[in-house]
């Protein structure tokens, strides 16, 4: 499959009557939440496929004008205020637009393999100001690709799935809802005096120089990514078996990911001793109180850490880890956000100079996991006037230990989990994928 480059632009907001907010100058800005600060600092991407028939890429193109002029940010640039603080100016600059072709079918590339090769419906996010990249590769069937790479620190995963449901909504021509609340700090306003309840030295922050001592991986460049199919029965099954003598049965969610983190640690062959845990990405709308707006734009995530030791986590049944993992999870609650936000304004980790435990550098993780689960996430809510995309599947993203959760695109309640291992790990983790022994 050879993807070739039609063209590549800069496309800017359209601003119009029709739209809420007027255009902005250069010099308006939107300050960074405590929450953006810790979040990783750099580009993630996803990939759509569209089936024919499918709108024009100028019906798709002025869409994205459109919706740019209420997703200000999305078409900003990162800078800085008076003070030396990073911020995201609101200077209109613009997104990078790619159009791409390929000489074959759809059906003949399907199904999309966690290779590089999927990096070739990208533009290259290596040293470019643009937050967001866009580009719209054209099958010889009609079929459309939207490759999608979007800044973490503009948004999470929330934040992006409502952008991408609302450029849908613009280039049918419909309202955009919700409407993006912009606001990153009138909603966490520190505590006075700070109430700091609970520690967050190793775990949002970690010393500058504890990551300066990490001696670099020499296997990193041996990751293979491998995905994984769960059937809609083998999660039922998963489940009852955790959830066996429970009053309130475990969650499919907490079902898989205990059943992920003892495999993988098994297939790694770890040393019985050592200490593994799992980052788990907690969203706050929901958790805080008063309930942030669903339409809040930026990021709004912090992580539980459940953690085992190895010999423990192996011996003992399913039922274990997904206890842990639960009790952890329902830690992360209103009084550890604000704890969170009074510990992050406070001064605290810039004098001590700490910085986050999110590290986009970090490309090798083992004995750790971190689980994504996208499985919630409106992503196939997505139409530009065509109809739902076919398939949805992150791209290219070969960090060790890295798992993704996510709908298989079959529709079935089953999961893909797409897990990044060494590829020495690998025919272990195949061997035991399935098993619930």
């Amino acid at each position: 499959m050879h993807v070739v480059v039609e063209s590549s632009r800069i496309i800017k907001p359209a601003h119009n009557a029709d739209h809420i907010r007027p255009p902005l100058t250069t010099t308006q800005h939107i300050p960074l939440s405590v929450f953006d600060k810790v979040t990783f600092d750099t580009h993630v991407a996803v990939i759509y496929a569209f089936r024919p028939p499918t709108p024009p890429n100028s019906v798709i193109e002025e869409g994205l004008a459109k919706v740019l002029a209420e997703y200000g940010e999305y078409a900003g640039r990162f800078g800085e205020d008076s003070e030396g603080n990073r911020v995201i100016l609101l200077s209109d600059e613009g997104v990078r637009f790619v159009e791409a072709s390929v000489d074959t079918t759809l059906s003949n590339a399907m199904p999309f393999k966690p290779s590089p090769s999927l990096l070739d419906f990208h533009p290259s996010a290596d040293g470019v100001e643009e937050l967001l990249l866009v580009q719209l590769t054209r099958f010889a069937c009609g079929s459309l690709v939207l490759g999608f790479s979007l800044h973490h620190v503009i948004s999470d995963g929330h934040a992006t799935s409502n952008f991408l449901v609302s450029w849908g909504r613009a280039s049918r021509g419909l309202s955009i809802n919700p409407l993006p609340l912009h606001d990153r700090t009138s909603l966490f306003v520190p505590r006075q005096p700070p109430q700091l309840e609970f520690e967050h030295r190793g775990v949002e922050f970690k010393s500058k120089k504890s990551r300066d001592s990490n001696t670099e991986n020499p296997l990193k460049n041996e990751v293979v990514i491998h995905k994984a199919h769960f059937t809609k029965e083998f999660l039922s099954k998963l489940k009852a078996m955790a959830s066996a003598g429970r009053d309130q049965p475990y969650t499919t969610f907490q079902c898989m990911v205990a059943h992920l983190w003892r495999v993988v640690t098994k297939a790694r062959g770890l040393n019985g001793c050592e200490t593994t845990h799992v980052r788990i990405a907690v969203d706050g709308r929901r958790r805080m109180i008063p309930a942030v707006p669903d339409g809040y734009s930026g990021n709004l995530v912090l992580w539980a850490f459940p953690r085992a030791n190895v010999r423990e986590l192996m011996k003992r049944p399913l039922q274990y880890a997904a206890d842990l993992i639960r009790t952890e999870v329902a830690k992360v609650e209103d009084s550890y956000f604000k704890s969170f936000i009074d510990f992050s304004s406070s001064g605290a980790a810039e004098e001590e100079g700490l910085m986050p435990t999110a590290d986009a550098d970090e490309m090798v993780l083992c004995p750790n996991l971190e689980v994504d689960s996208w499985t919630r996430f409106p992503f196939y809510d997505l139409d530009f006037g065509g109809g739902s995309p076919y398939y949805f599947v992150p791209s290219y993203l070969p960090v060790e230990g890295l798992l993704i959760l996510l709908p298989s695109f079959i529709g079935d309640g089953s999961i893909d989990a797409f897990v990044p291992l060494f590829h020495h790990n690998l025919d272990s983790f195949k061997l035991c994928c399935y098993s619930m022994d």
